[in-house]
């Protein structure tokens, strides 16, 4: 299902620290990264932070620019984005100043936990517009996401914080970007919380978008690069298609076929090749086609790695002998994300997905990314 675009944002010290154990909060960001900051807030439709991060940092999580809450009503939003927290056991308190400034809150957590949040805001006023919702019996991350996509209208959610989320996000694979405001100096507490804890992270490297100075901290943002496993979509899953089908623009124009990017990855996020239809000086050639033409046939990582195509690969062509979808499963690749189904434009009933997943490979169908596949073959449809 689709769910927001996912925004950590944080700010560590040198030695990776996002606290130190004092009673007051450290200050590791300056004004003009504040500033800046408060921009993302502004940018987004709503904040995210942890029950943990409500007890001991006490936020409000407003908008404070008058301008640009004055610009959010301009666009016809609310001045100030809604306001969510997630808590597995309920334990709340109803002083926080998180529910009495700014508009509406959500609460996620759990079957359990529902009933010791409303008991515990049970007291505040009713024109608070607080919605309790629960995940289940467990706290689960991708419901919640798709809560806030569904039912929320959230496009794109900044979480805040603490440690704890923002370990979660980051193992689950669901977290779209990583903004780090670095601190010039050092906390050296062992006992302090730090960003990220230990645990089963998806593999490789995070890809840097930008780097620069706001005043004396430094930004740096990533994007993740690893493919999600099995089934289930992981953001960088969301990226590689979107790429697919920025490829797809690429292609030349055809009355006669469609026009398709693709890429194929690695499992550790390494790109091992990208394509696009007509690539080249081959009027017939398919995206994955001349994507897999370009790797080693016995690359090892053929075997882990995961194709993305802006279009359903095809299962039965005229062109050429072997239609995409068997090239991909005689290469060995067993998992395919794709964010359009073959319409029946040339070739009824094709059904490309359904050869992949007979035959074992995983397909995960983004349809969230369809009408950018379809924008470079509006003429055909």
């Amino acid at each position: 299902m689709p769910h927001p675009y996912v925004l950590l944002s944080a700010a560590v010290s040198l030695d990776g620290f996002l606290d130190d154990t004092g009673p007051e909060r450290l200050l590791l960001s300056g004004p003009a990264d504040f500033d800046r900051v408060d921009e993302v807030r502004a940018s987004c439709d709503a904040i995210l932070v942890g029950a943990g991060t409500l007890r001991s940092d006490n936020p409000r999580l407003l908008v404070n620019s008058d301008e640009r809450r004055a610009a959010r009503i301009a666009a016809g939003r609310p001045a100030y984005p809604l306001k969510v927290t997630v808590t597995g056991s309920g334990d709340l308190d109803p002083a926080a100043q998180f529910w009495h400034t700014g508009g509406e809150k959500v609460v996620y957590t759990t079957d359990k936990g529902a009933a010791t949040a409303t008991e515990a805001l049970r007291g505040l006023d009713e024109g608070l517009a607080i919605d309790i919702v629960s995940t289940g019996p467990e706290l689960d991350w991708r419901v919640l996401l798709e809560h806030l996509h569904d039912v929320r209208g959230v496009r794109r959610l900044m979480v805040e914080g603490g440690g704890r989320v923002h370990t979660q996000l980051m193992r689950e694979g669901l977290a779209d970007e990583l903004q780090l405001a670095v601190a010039p100096l050092f906390v050296g507490e062992p006992a302090a919380p730090r960003l990220f804890g230990p645990g089963d992270y998806p593999p490789g490297r995070l890809r840097m978008v930008e780097t620069r100075a706001v005043g004396d901290v430094v930004l740096v943002r990533y994007v993740p690069t690893a493919p999600g496993a099995g089934g289930l979509a992981s953001a960088a899953d969301r990226h590689w298609l979107a790429l697919a089908c920025e490829l797809a623009a690429l292609c030349p124009p055809s009355e006669t076929a469609f026009s398709v990017g693709a890429v194929v990855v690695a499992a550790d996020g390494t790109e091992l090749a990208r394509g696009h239809s007509r690539e080249g000086d081959d009027p017939v050639v398919h995206a994955e086609e001349a994507a897999l033409a370009k790797i080693d046939p016995a690359d090892p990582r053929l075997t882990s790695a995961t194709v993305y195509s802006s279009l359903e690969p095809c299962a039965r062509r005229a062109s050429r002998p072997a239609p995409c979808a068997r090239l991909i499963l005689d290469a060995g690749v067993r998992r395919v994300v794709t964010a359009w189904r073959e319409p029946d434009t040339f070739v009824a009933a094709a059904d490309g997905n359904g050869l992949l997943a007979t035959e074992g490979a995983d397909v995960v169908v983004l349809p969230e990314h369809e009408e950018r596949a379809k924008a470079p073959n509006r003429h055909l449809l």
